[in-house]
């Protein structure tokens, strides 16, 4: 695969120069990887332009001079309740919608309002690391269901997941996951939701990568499949992943039952993070109302990518497997062999070969929890050609000399 793909939209591959603009992904690379002039295919933003509807509308709202404190307009609500059903067939009410400043920091509130320290909190790993660290942050005890790799993708211990989950106060899901990029079945959701009414678990579910979501597979929402299982269930969401605009630090919960949602309310109010971002909020009603066309491009483009850098490492001697993601832009290396081609001893050491050999920027697997050990995720939101760029490079690391 050399050619764009079809419906191939030029700004996909338009190279933007991100430095200099206090952005993490380009202009952390020093602090972060000790040297700056890495490619970096780390953290979960992409290097696409956002959506011209996007971007029009922000201009829009700069060239009004004030940006003072912003409400939250019944658009934002309506945007959220037609997307959720436009795209995923979900119906969602107006009373469930709880606007917050982000994902994680609600994760940190709700785990904080929801539990007591020495309270259980399931995750399954590897996972994101701000999940992987929330029992941590509030003294919790964490509980790892570990999941299982294998050749086709990483399933459910499901005999380890009903052992924790009895020991679990809340359960959060990764859903989509992130980083080993399953689209978790209506089946699995079930058997979860079923587990966690038994035992009187919360469940949290980060849905952030939703949208991004391959062909043939389909994403379903968790709260979709257990509005009949009496579990009290808390969802979070943004179009922060989906049209690259995480910097706007604009999200939302969606939350069914009440005294949860009066729950995470009063958390909110308490930290007083109750006001919107005056663009954020623009900016996520321009996306979900006018965005969608412009996403189906990035899918296609996304799902090419995907498949030419898994292609790519699959087909070569690297001593690195990559399963296909079913969602995302991410990508979940299996460096282990490599790391015993190559003499690299621990995980430090395989984090430095990308770093000095290759010149790659990427997420050391054990930030994802233990599990994550001779692991890399590698970001594959960017133009082709400089995923080409980055597969040379370590292509040459790879057979240079030990």
């Amino acid at each position: 695969m050399t050619n764009p793909p079809p419906n191939h939209h030029a700004d996909f591959e338009h190279l933007i120069d991100r430095e200099h603009t206090d952005c993490v992904k380009y202009d952390a690379r020093a602090a972060r990887f000790g040297r700056a002039d890495v490619i970096p295919l780390w953290v979960a933003d992409m290097d696409f332009a956002a959506p011209n509807c996007v971007r029009h509308a922000l201009a829009a709202r700069v060239a009004h001079p004030i940006y003072g404190y912003s409400i939250y307009p019944e658009a934002f609500f309506s945007a959220i309740i037609d997307w959720q059903l436009a795209r995923h067939g979900w119906q969602v009410s107006r009373e469930a919608i709880v606007p917050l400043p982000g994902i994680v920091p609600a994760l940190n509130l709700l785990i904080r309002a929801l539990t007591q320290p020495g309270d259980g909190v399931l995750v399954q790993t590897p996972v994101y690391p701000p999940i992987h660290q929330l029992p941590l942050n509030h003294a919790c005890v964490l509980l790892e269901n570990a999941l299982i790799q294998t050749p086709k993708g990483a399933v459910i211990d499901w005999p380890d997941f009903e052992e924790k989950i009895a020991q679990a106060r809340v359960f959060v899901l990764c859903s989509p996951h992130n980083p080993v990029g399953r689209v978790w079945q209506r089946d699995e959701l079930s058997r979860m939701a079923d587990l966690c009414a038994r035992h009187n678990v919360i469940i949290l579910v980060d849905e952030v990568h939703a949208d991004l979501v391959f062909t043939p597979h389909r994403h379903t929402p968790f709260a979709s499949v257990m509005a009949a299982k009496n579990t009290r269930c808390i969802t979070l969401n943004a179009p922060s992943k989906t049209f690259n605009i995480a910097g706007l630090n604009t999200a939302y919960a969606l939350v069914e039952h009440p005294a949860l949602r009066d729950q995470l309310t009063h958390a909110l109010q308490a930290a007083g993070l109750t006001s919107g971002h005056c663009f954020g909020i623009t900016a996520l009603i321009a996306a979900y109302q006018q965005g969608a066309l412009w996403l189906d491009q990035l899918r296609v483009v996304l799902q090419y990518n995907r498949d030419f850098v898994v292609d790519y490492i699959n087909q070569n001697d690297f001593g690195i497997r990559v399963v296909r993601p079913e969602a995302s832009f991410l990508l979940w290396l299996d460096c282990r062999a490599l790391m015993a081609k190559k003499n690299l001893p621990h995980d430090d050491a395989l984090a430095d070969f990308f770093i000095q050999q290759a010149g790659l920027g990427l997420n050391p697997g054990l930030s994802f929890g233990a599990p994550g050990t001779g692991f890399m995720r590698l970001n594959i939101g960017c133009p082709l050609s400089v995923l080409k760029t980055a597969l040379t490079q370590l292509n040459q690391a790879i057979n240079a000399d030990s």
